[in-house]
Order: C-alpha cells, then sequence, then structure tokens
C-alpha cells in the first residue's frame, strides 16, 4: 500500500491545499490542519478549547464553501483562498478576521446562522473529532461509493489528510485498533469517520450534486475513512509505504 495524496486543510471547512510531504507529531494533528475554524452567530463555543462541529461554519450547511481551495505560507501563516464565485482573497486569520469573514459571508447559506468569529486552536486543531485526529481514505473505497452513486466523484470531497491505494474496498474497516507506518511516522487507527451532507457538494462548484450519503446507505453505514492518531512522530511523503505492524 501507498500514499497516494495528502491534503490540509488550514481553515475548517474553508478551503483545502495539496502537500507532498508532512512532518507529524506524536499526540497532534497534521500541521496547520483546521487550525483556524470560523464560529457561526449561534455557538457555544469560546475558542478556548476545542468544540463540536455545529459550532463552526461548515459544508454540511453551506454546500458552497466546498469549493474553497488554499494555500499557506507557512512562514507568515498568510493563506490565499480562492473560490469560482469570489476573488481571490490573500489573509492572515489572526490579524484580519474581519476581511476573512467579509469574504466568507456571500458564500453562507443565508437561512443558516452566519459567519461570526475566527478561533485559533494551536497544535490539534478543531478536528471533526474530540482528539487530535488525522484522517485517511482508501481510494479502492472511493471507487466502490463512485459505482454505487452511479457518478464519478472528486477525492476532496472527503476531506481526507491522508489517501492510500494497495488496499481492498472497505479493507480498512478492519483495522481499529491496529498500528499504522507510514514513511518514518506510526499511527493508531481509532475510529471510522460518519459523514454528512458536506460530501454531497461538488467541490469545483459548490453545488450538490450527487447523494453521496444514499450511496452509503445501501451498504448499511454512512462512514467512509478511518480516524487515526500519531503515536511515533515522522515525516510522511507521496509514494511512502503504507503498512500494517
Amino acid at each position: 500500500m501507498n500514499v497516494t495524496a495528502l491534503w490540509r486543510h488550514p481553515i475548517k471547512s474553508h478551503g483545502r491545499e495539496a502537500l507532498e510531504r508532512v512532518t507529524l507529531t506524536h499526540g497532534r494533528a497534521m500541521p496547520y490542519d483546521r487550525l483556524w475554524a470560523i464560529a457561526h452567530d449561534a455557538t457555544k463555543a469560546d475558542g478556548s478549547e476545542w468544540a463540536a462541529c455545529q459550532n463552526f461554519n461548515r459544508g454540511a450547511q453551506s454546500p458552497r464553501l466546498m469549493a474553497i481551495t488554499a494555500t499557506l505560507d507557512e512562514a507568515t501563516e498568510t493563506l490565499t483562498l480562492s473560490h469560482p464565485d469570489q476573488p481571490d482573497l490573500t489573509v492572515r486569520p489572526d490579524e484580519d478576521s474581519a476581511g476573512l469573514l467579509d469574504w466568507v459571508k456571500p458564500l453562507a447559506d443565508p437561512s443558516r446562522p452566519q459567519p461570526q468569529q475566527v478561533f485559533r486552536l494551536d497544535h490539534r486543531g478543531f478536528t471533526d473529532t474530540p482528539f487530535a485526529s488525522i484522517s485517511l481514505c482508501n481510494i479502492a473505497s472511493h471507487a466502490a461509493v463512485e459505482e454505487l452513486a452511479q457518478s464519478p466523484l472528486q477525492q476532496q470531497r472527503w476531506r481526507g489528510n491522508i489517501w492510500f491505494d494497495g488496499a481492498a474496498a472497505w479493507q480498512e474497516f478492519d483495522w481499529l485498533g491496529r498500528d499504522l507506518r507510514l514513511g518514518s511516522a506510526v499511527l493508531r487507527v481509532e475510529d471510522r469517520i460518519t459523514r454528512c451532507r458536506a460530501t454531497t457538494a461538488n467541490t469545483d462548484t459548490g453545488v450538490r450534486d450527487v447523494d453521496t450519503l444514499k450511496a452509503l446507505n445501501t451498504l448499511g453505514h454512512q462512514d467512509f475513512g478511518i480516524y487515526a492518531t500519531v503515536i511515533q512522530s515522522g515525516d510522511v511523503a507521496l509514494g511512502d509505504q503504507l503498512e500494517l505492524i
């Protein structure tokens, strides 16, 4: 099995960025993955600690967000965001939250709570889990969903951090509790990922176009991908082997 793609999402639900390599640290999420999040005006979070997805502006409620791409300059923590319906924005989220919110608001569903605050959570980020997780996705499982949905699907719909090939479809669900070596890092598989409506949106247009959840539910579940934690720090690069240990 081999690593085929690496992705991070600097602002939760607001853009993705492809990487060639990454250094993973014990007990932490992928660096800069979901480091920031945009809380809406009905949030119960204050940004001081991890909070559940329901507190944030996200693709499940506002599908247009799914078409955002991101480029992060780590040295200056400057983000460039792109969307087919918006001019590009270059911003430092910690210093110009107002500019970021102004850019995001037209992409938010007006019938839903509206973007209000930008939060930052160092080291672990606002992952979709109460623990600092990294998500892994299987190319063969993706192909199986495409067949069930009778439609091609962008891999980016699943917002996975690490993609791999060489395993049978859904084989990853048998790895719960197992350890994986990727490059020089070791991860422990913690749980399956239950999916939401965000995955129904086309990541090129931000329009809901395929009922991925209906396709998954024909299998008796709504899961795609697995969550893992880093138990040994190390480097992971495209093409590295993934092996069960």
